[in-house]
C-alpha cells in the first residue's frame, strides 16, 4: 500500500496492516513528510526524502511522547524558569539558571554559531539546518493539531509555558548540552562573579588544596557516566565487530535517551538513540558500523588567573597593559520581583568564582576559557558518524570535525576491528604550555586532576592553535589518543590509558585523564568480564561473545567491591561484632554479618544483603591492604584493609543508615520504581560498590530505595553480521514521559525481568513486529 501525499496535507494517516514502500515518506509542494513505522514499545522508524522531512518526523514523534520535557528545555535555554516555574528570589537555582542563559541570549551565542561557511565545521551545513528547521515544524505540527489544552501528559497540559518553537529555540539547546562540563557545570561561580568589596577576601591561597578544589570542580558534572565494549574479531564467535552500548544518564528531565531510527534513502540509515530534543542519532549503528560513547576524563575548560590593576579590579594586566573587562548586566524577572546581575567578562572568557580558592580580590581574579562554548559541529559530526562505513572511516570523521563535547568514542564494523578514542573536544593545554604557564602553586592540582589554571597576564600563554585542529584552541587528532584494535576495547568512565589493556595508550597531556593509575571498580570488572568471557571461565558456555552472551554479561550484575573484600569483611566483623559508628553509637554487626554471608554478591533482585554491601561501599569501606601494581591494573589491588579502623565504623554506619529495613531483604523487594501506584522493582546497583550495571536509587530511610534517578538507560547489543545488524536493545525508563502513554512504563517491566527488544534496521525485521502501527504526516509549505 502506498499512501498519496496529496492526501494528508495537514493531517496523519494510520495504516495498521500493510507496510508502505520506504521511500513514501515523500515531500510535496514546497512543505514537509514522513512516514512513522511504530514498532513494538512506541519505537519510531522515520524514513523521508531529505534531511528536512526526516527532522519534521522526529519532531512530531517526540512531541507526541515527550512534549513537556522539550517545552521545559526551552523554557530553560530561553531564561524564563523564574518566569513560569515559582522562582522567589536571587538564591534560587531557576534564577541562577536563568541569569545565565539570559547573558547568553544577550551575547547573541546561538546566532552567531550559525555564521560561517556551512561546511559542518565553521558553521552547521545545509543538511543540519534542515534537520533542526524540519524538527522545529514537526513538533509544532503537533502541537497545532493536538492544541495545549488537549495534551495527555499531566506534566504541561494547559501551560502557558508551552508554546511553538523557533528554531534559534533549538539552537539555543543545543548549546546548553554543549556547555554542560563547562561553563554550565561552573553556572554558579560564573553568576555570583562580582567585584570585590571590602567585606571580601583580600587575597587568594597562596597554596591552594589542589584535592579540595578538584573535589569541588568534579562535583558539578556528577550524575552522568557509561560502559560501552567495541568487540572485534577474535572477541566475537562469528569473527564480526560488535558493540555493547550502556550509558548512565538520568532517569528523569532533558538528559533521556529516545530510540528512533531515522533514514533517508541513499543518504543516511541509522538506528539508535539520541538525547530528547535531539534530531540526530548519537548513539547506535548503520548497516556496517556501531558506536557508543562514555564520558570523558578530560577537562573541558581552562582557568586563567588575572593580575589585576591595583585600586580597578575590573581591569587586568596583559603582557604588562591593562585590558579593561567587559561588563553586561541581566535581568530576570521572580515571582518577588527583578533580580539583576552584572557579568564581567575577559578575552579569555567570563570570570568566575569558587569561594575559598577561586576568590575575586584586589589583586586576582579568574576567567575560564570554555573550549565547547563554540562548538557548532555536533550534529554534523554526528550525522557524518551514522554515514561511516567502518571504524577507519567513522575515525576521519572526528578528526575532520572534532565535535564531541566530553564524550569518549568506541566502536566497531563488520570487518571486525574495534575503535577507541578520546576525540573530544579539548583545551589545547601540551606539556609545554603547562609547564610554562601554570604557576607553581596550580601545579599540583595539575599533575592530580588535569585542572589547568593558566597564567592570564601573559599572551604567550592562551591556548594557541594545533595546526591540525579543526578549531582554534583545542588539541588537534594527532595529540588525542585513539587505538584500534582486533580483539577489543572498552571504557567506564576512566581515562583512556587502559581502552585496550594489551596496548595502554600513555604519553599525552595530563588534561585528557591520568595514566599508570589505579582504575574504578567498575572499569576492573568490566575488564575482567571481557577477558573471562574470552577464556571460558565466567560460567557461560562457550568462548567469546554473541550479543546473547553479551545481554547475559552486561546484566549478571556482578558486584566487584564484594567479590573482592565481601569474605575479608564478613571474617572481620565475626571476629569483632561490635562497631563505634561515625557519631559515636555502638553497633551490633552481628545481624550485618549473617546477611552478608549470605550475600551473593550480585545486585540481582533476587539478591539479599546487596543493599547493605552498596551502604558500606558508599560509607567509604572499601579501603585496600595491597598496593596497585600497574603491570596487573586489572587485579590490583585487591585486599581488605582489615586493620583499618575505618573499615569497621562504615559498616555500623551502614547498618544504622538501613534502621527500618531488614538488613537480608531482597533486592528487588526495596529497590524500585515509581510509576503511578505501580512499583517496578529494579535490578543493578551503584559503580562506587563496583557493579557494572549502575543503578542509583537514593535511599529513603526506613522505606528503600524508591525512585530511580540516574543509570543505565539505553541498552544496545549489537552486531555487525554479514545479513545486515542483529542483536539486543533497550530503553531502560521507557520511550515516553507521560503517564497516559502506552511507552510509559513498558521497557521498564521489560527491563526489571531482563528482557530486551530486538534490533530492527532491515525492512524485513521491521516488517516482523507484530505491533507495527504505519502513519504518515505531512505539513504544505515551509
Amino acid at each position: 500500500m502506498r499512501l498519496k501525499a496529496a492526501a494528508i496535507a495537514f493531517g496523519v494517516i494510520v495504516a495498521t496492516a500493510a507496510v508502505p514502500s520506504p521511500a513514501s515518506g515523500r515531500e510535496h509542494d514546497g512543505g514537509y513528510a514522513a512516514l512513522i513505522r511504530r514498532a513494538s514499545y512506541g519505537v519510531p522508524h522515520i524514513t523521508a526524502d531529505d534531511f528536512g522531512s526526516l527532522g519534521f518526523g522526529v519532531g512530531y514523534v517526540q512531541a507526541e511522547d515527550n512534549i513537556c520535557v522539550i517545552a521545559e528545555s526551552v523554557v530553560t535555554a530561553n531564561g524564563e524558569r523564574s518566569r513560569w516555574f515559582g522562582a522567589t528570589g536571587p538564591d534560587d537555582a531557576d534564577v541562577r539558571s536563568d541569569l545565565f542563559h539570559r547573558k547568553a541570549i544577550d551575547d547573541r551565542v546561538a546566532e552567531r554559531l550559525l555564521e560561517g561557511p556551512r561546511d559542518g565545521v565553521r558553521a552547521p551545513s545545509d543538511d543540519v539546518r534542515d534537520q533542526m528547521r524540519g524538527f522545529v515544524a514537526g513538533y509544532n505540527h503537533f502541537l497545532r493539531r493536538t492544541g495545549v489544552h488537549r495534551l495527555t501528559d499531566p506534566a504541561c497540559r494547559g501551560k502557558a509555558w508551552v508554546r511553538p518553537l523557533s528554531e534559534i529555540d533549538l539552537w539555543r539547546t543545543s548549546w546548553d548540552s554543549m556547555v554542560r562540563a563547562g561553563s554550565g557545570a561552573l553556572l554558579d561561580g560564573i553568576v555570583a562573579a562580582t567585584p570585590p568589596t571590602a567585606a571580601g577576601p583580600a587575597s587568594a591561597p597562596e597554596a591552594p588544596d589542589a584535592a579540595a578544589i578538584a573535589a569541588a570542580l568534579d562535583g558539578t558534572s556528577a550524575g552522568i557516566g557509561s560502559n560501552a565494549y567495541g568487540l572485534g574479531a577474535q572477541a566475537t564467535v562469528n569473527g564480526s565487530g560488535m558493540v555493547l552500548a550502556n550509558p548512565h544518564f538520568p532517569w528523569q528531565g532533558a538528559e533521556r535517551f529516545y530510540r528512533m531510527h531515522l533514514k533517508v534513502p541513499g543518504r543516511y540509515d541509522v538506528e539508535g538513540a539520541a538525547l530528547i530534543g535531539d534530531p540526530i542519532i548519537e548513539i547506535g549503528h548503520n548497516r556496517t558500523v556501531a558506536w557508543s560513547h562514555t564520558v570523558s576524563t578530560a577537562r573541558r575548560f581552562v582557568w586563567h588567573r588575572l593580575s589585576l590593576v591595583p585600586g580597578d579590579p575590573t581591569s587586568y594586566y596583559v603582557d604588562g597593559r591593562p585590558e579593561r573587562m567587559r561588563a553586561r548586566t541581566v535581568t530576570v524577572q521572580t515571582g518577588s520581583g527583578p533580580v539583576s546581575r552584572t557579568f564581567h567578562d575577559t578575552r579569555y572568557g567570563p570570570v568566575a568564582v569558587v569561594p575559598g580558592t577561586f576568590d575575586w580580590t584586589p589583586a586576582t581574579a579568574y576567567a575560564i576559557t570554555d573550549v565547547n562554548a563554540g562548538n557548532n559541529r555536533a550534529f554534523d559530526g554526528w550525522l557524518r558518524m551514522g554515514q561511516a562505513k567502518d571504524v577507519r572511516a567513522l575515525k576521519a570523521v572526528l578528526d575532520r570535525h572534532q565535535f564531541l563535547p566530553w564524550v569518549n568514542v568506541i566502536a566497531a564494523d563488520a570487518r571486525g576491528e574495534a575503535l577507541y578514542g578520546d576525540h573530544s573536544v579539548v583545551p589545547r593545554v601540551t606539556g609545554a604550555l603547562a609547564a610554562a604557564c601554570i604557576p607553581a602553586p596550580f601545579q599540583p592540582l595539575y599533575a592530580s586532576s588535569g585542572q589547568a589554571v593558566l597564567d592570564g597576564s601573559r599572551s604567550d600563554c592562551a591556548l594557541g592553535a594545533d595546526p591540525d585542529a579543526a578549531v582554534p584552541g583545542i588539541l588537534g587528532p594527532a595529540s588525542l589518543p585513539v587505538r584500534f584494535r582486533d580483539d577489543y576495547v572498552t571504557n567506564s568512565n576512566d581515562s583512556h590509558w587502559l581502552a585496550s589493556p594489551a596496548a595502554p595508550l600513555e604519553g599525552f597531556p595530563r588534561i585528557l585523564g591520568n595514566e599508570r593509575t589505579p582504575r574504578s571498580l567498575r572499569t576492573r570488572l568490566g575488564l575482567d568480564q571481557i577477558q573471562q568471557r574470552l577464556a571460558g571461565t565466567d560460567g557461560l558456555p562457550g568462548k567469546g561473545f554473541t550479543t546473547a552472551r553479551l545481554w547475559q554479561v552486561m546484566f549478571g550484575n556482578r558486584m566487584h567491591g564484594a567479590e573482592l573484600v565481601r569474605d575479608d569483611l564478613v571474617a572481620l566483623c565475626r571476629r569483632q561484632p561490635t562497631a563505634t559508628a561515625s557519631n559515636g553509637a555502638i553497633v551490633d554487626l552481628t545481624a550485618a554479618c549473617t546477611a552478608l554471608s549470605r550475600f551473593d554478591e550480585r545486585a540481582d533482585l533476587d539478591s539479599r544483603g546487596a543493599h547493605l554491601f552498596t551502604e558500606f561501599a558508599l560509607a567509604g569501606g572499601i579501603r585496600f591492604a595491597d598496593t596497585f601494581e600497574v603491570t596487573d591494573p586489572v587485579r590490583t589491588p585487591r585486599r581488605l584493609n582489615t586493620t583499618d579502623p575505618r573499615v569497621r565504623t562504615a559498616l555500623a554506619d551502614a547498618v544504622q543508615r538501613l534502621a527500618g529495613i531488614p538488613l537480608d531483604a531482597k533486592l528487588g523487594d526495596i529497590h524500585t520504581d515509581s510509576r503511578g501506584e505501580r512499583r517496578i522493582p529494579i535490578h543493578g546497583g551503584r559503580g562506587e560498590a563496583g557493579t557494572f550495571n549502575v543503578i542509583t536509587n537514593p535511599l529513603v530511610p526506613g522505606v528503600g530505595y524508591p525512585q530511580v534517578v540516574h543509570g543505565t538507560s539505553f541498552v544496545m547489543a549489537v552486531e555487525l553480521g554479514p545479513h545486515g545488524p542483529s542483536g539486543r536493545q533497550i530503553l531502560t525508563y521507557a520511550q515516553s514521559t507521560n503517564p497516559n502513554s502506552p511507552w510509559y512504563a513498558d521497557q521498564t517491566v521489560l527491563y526489571s525481568r531482563k528482557g530486551w527488544d530486538t534490533i530492527k534496521y532491515t525492512e524485513a525485521q521491521i516488517a516482523a513486529d507484530p505491533n507495527l502501527r504505519v502513519y504518515r504526516v505531512a505539513q504544505r509549505g515551509r
